[in-house]
C-alpha cells in the first residue's frame, strides 16, 4: 500500500479528555446535529447573499382584523385562520369557524418545545400557540391544526378581566396580565376607595402548571403606580413621576406564597369549594404581598423608558425633564457612575424621535437608531481604569443622502434668488430615513427598513447588515408603496420577508417575499 494518504486515527486513549468534553459543549464534531444546523444555515446566509437571489413577492392578503406573524405561521381573523409561510408558496394549515366576541382573543405567545426534556405528553413536543381570550380563558392549541390541547379558566368571583401575555422567562416562566382595576364612576363619586389595581397570575409552561396568583396594591406599592411588568425574575413597577423600581419577583412568590396550589386540585377559597383552574372559580390569589418587598434598584426616566443590559451590567434612561428627549445615558448598575461617553444625542430635528436599545445578539452591544444614522456601540474599559467603561463606536449604518439638496437658497432659471423659510426635518419622508431595524439570529444578520416618500408614492428597501462589522451584504426593494402615515411592521425569517401594514379605519395588509434563486446565472 501506498504511505502517502491519511494518517492512520487516533487510539481513543490519545485524546485529552477535558479537551474532548470542552470541544464537544462547544459542537465541534461532525455528527453533532448542531454542527449541522450551523453549517446549513452558513449556506442559506451565502445563498442569500448572492446577487442572482432575489426576494420575489409570491403574496398579498388584506383583511379587516389584525394579522399576526410568529415562526412561520400567519395568523388572521382574530387567530381563527392560520396560514404557514414556509411552503412554496403560503397555504392554510387550519381555518376555523368565526368565534363569538366573548371568545375574542386578546393576546397570544408561541409555545416551542425545550430541547432535551422528558415531557408528560406527545403533544407537548410540537410547537403550540397559548391564547387569552376575552372571558379570562387560557387556552394551548395545536400551532398545526389549532385544535385545543388545554383549558384553563382564570378570574372568578373577583371580576379581574385578564388581557396580556408575555415571559418572564422566554419559553419556561408565563405572566398573565390584568387590565388596571378600576372603579366604575358612581362607585368613585360614592368615595369607595380601589387598592387593588393589578392581577398576575404566574405559569410554568410545558407542562402547564399554576405557580401562583398575587395583587399589584396601592397599599403595598403607592398610590401613583401606573404600570406593572416582569422579566427575568424582575417585578419592575412604574410610577406616574417616571419612577421606575425593580424587586426580586422570584423571592417575593416565595416569601409570600400562602399555600401552592395545583391545576385541578380541589380548593376551598373564602368559603367556596371549586377546583383549580375550573369554571366559575378560576384561581386563587394564593400570593399575598403584606409588606413592601425589598428593593433591588430605582431610578427616574422620562416616560419611565428604563432598559437593563450590557456587559458589566449597564442600564439607559433619559433624565426626567421633557427638555430632554432624545438624550440618554448609559450608567452602570453596580454603582450608578455615568460611562464615560456614556451620553449619547443624535440632536435630531424630527417628528418621531431616535430610540436605542441593547442588541438582542447578547453581545452586550448597544444600537442607536436615528432617522439617517445607526450606531452600534459596545462598552469596553477605560484604558488604565479597569473598573471604569466606557461606550465607543463599533460601527455606523449610513443613509443614502447623496441626492438629497437642502439648501436654504436656490436660485431660478430667470436668475431669482428665492430663500427658503424652512429647512428640511432630519426625518422628512422626501429624505431616506430609517423606519425598523431588527436582528435575525440564526443568519446573524442586522435588517434595516429604509424609506423616502414623495408625494403619495413611498418607496422601502430592506437592507441585511454583517452584525459583525456593519458591511451591506445585500438590498432589497419592497415592491408596494409605503405610507410612512400607516403603520407598518416587517419580519425577516431565514429565506422569508414579511411586510405587514395597517391603513386607518382598521384596514390590515401583509406581503409575503420569498426567496428565489435564478440558477441561470450562477457558474
Amino acid at each position: 500500500s501506498s504511505s502517502r494518504g491519511r494518517a492512520p486515527p487516533r487510539a481513543p486513549g490519545g485524546h485529552n479528555v477535558c479537551r474532548l468534553l470542552t470541544r464537544r459543549a462547544h459542537g465541534f464534531f461532525a455528527r453533532d446535529a448542531g454542527v449541522a444546523h450551523r453549517k446549513n444555515l452558513g449556506l442559506l446566509r451565502k445563498i442569500m447573499c448572492q446577487e442572482s437571489t432575489k426576494f420575489k413577492n409570491v403574496w398579498t392578503t388584506h383583511s379587516a382584523s389584525p394579522i399576526a406573524y410568529e415562526r412561520g405561521r400567519i395568523y388572521m381573523d382574530n387567530y381563527q385562520c392560520c396560514i404557514t409561510s414556509v411552503a412554496q408558496g403560503p397555504r392554510i394549515l387550519y381555518q376555523k369557524s368565526k368565534c363569538a366576541k366573548s371568545e375574542k382573543i386578546e393576546d397570544a405567545l408561541l409555545l416551542e418545545c425545550p430541547l432535551g426534556e422528558m415531557l408528560p405528553s406527545p403533544s407537548d413536543y410540537k410547537s403550540s400557540l397559548i391564547v387569552l381570550t376575552a372571558q379570562n380563558w387560557l387556552l394551548r392549541l395545536s400551532a398545526d391544526s389549532g385544535e385545543v390541547l388545554e383549558k384553563i379558566y382564570l378570574a372568578g368571583s373577583c371580576c379581574k378581566f385578564f388581557r396580556y401575555l408575555s415571559w418572564d422567562t422566554p419559553q419556561e416562566v408565563m405572566v398573565v396580565k390584568s387590565a388596571q382595576n378600576k372603579l366604575p364612576a358612581a362607585a368613585r363619586q360614592a368615595g369607595i376607595q380601589q387598592s387593588v389595581l393589578f392581577y398576575l397570575a404566574v405559569f410554568q409552561v410545558l407542562p402547564l402548571s399554576f405557580i401562583g396568583m398575587l395583587e399589584i396594591n396601592k397599599k403595598i406599592f403607592g398610590n401613583s403606580v401606573t404600570d406593572v411588568a416582569v422579566s427575568n425574575g424582575i417585578l419592575i413597577v412604574m410610577y406616574s413621576m417616571g419612577l421606575v423600581r425593580l424587586y426580586n419577583f422570584k423571592a417575593i412568590l416565595e416569601q409570600f406564597m400562602e399555600q401552592p396550589y395545583d391545576l385541578g386540585q380541589e380548593f376551598n377559597w373564602n368559603g367556596q369549594a371549586g377546583v383549580v383552574g375550573k369554571y366559575p372559580f378560576g384561581l386563587p390569589c394564593n400570593i399575598k404581598i403584606t409588606d413592601t418587598p425589598p428593593l433591588l434598584f430605582e431610578a427616574s426616566s422620562l416616560e419611565n423608558a428604563f432598559q437593563i443590559g450590557g456587559y458589566p451590567w449597564h442600564y439607559i434612561i433619559t433624565p426626567n425633564k421633557k427638555k430632554h428627549k432624545g438624550v440618554f445615558h448609559i450608567c452602570s448598575l453596580k454603582d450608578n457612575t455615568l460611562a464615560k461617553n456614556g451620553i449619547q444625542d443624535m440632536k435630531c430635528c424630527s417628528l418621531e424621535p431616535d430610540w436605542i436599545y441593547f442588541h438582542p445578539d447578547m453581545s452586550g452591544r448597544i444600537i442607536h437608531v436615528g432617522p439617517n444614522l445607526i450606531k452600534v456601540l459596545k462598552l469596553k474599559e477605560v484604558k488604565n481604569h479597569a473598573d471604569q467603561m466606557e461606550i465607543a463606536e463599533d460601527f455606523t449604518i449610513v443613509a443614502n443622502r447623496e441626492n438629497c439638496v437642502n439648501n436654504s437658497v436656490t436660485v431660478t432659471a430667470s436668475g431669482r434668488v428665492v430663500k427658503k423659510r424652512f429647512t428640511l426635518l432630519d426625518d422628512d419622508p422626501e429624505q431616506e430615513t430609517f423606519k425598523i431595524v431588527d436582528y435575525e439570529d440564526e443568519l446573524d444578520i442586522l435588517s434595516t427598513v429604509a424609506v423616502t416618500q414623495i408625494g403619495a408614492d413611498g418607496r422601502a428597501h430592506l437592507d441585511f447588515h454583517c452584525n459583525e462589522h456593519g458591511i451591506l451584504l445585500k438590498s432589497i426593494p419592497l415592491t408596494e408603496s409605503w405610507d410612512v402615515t400607516y403603520s407598518h411592521e416587517v419580519y425577516f425569517d431565514k429565506d422569508v420577508v414579511l411586510h405587514i401594514e395597517q391603513k386607518p379605519n382598521r384596514r390590515f395588509s401583509c406581503y409575503v417575499y420569498q426567496m428565489v434563486c435564478d440558477t441561470a446565472k450562477e457558474d
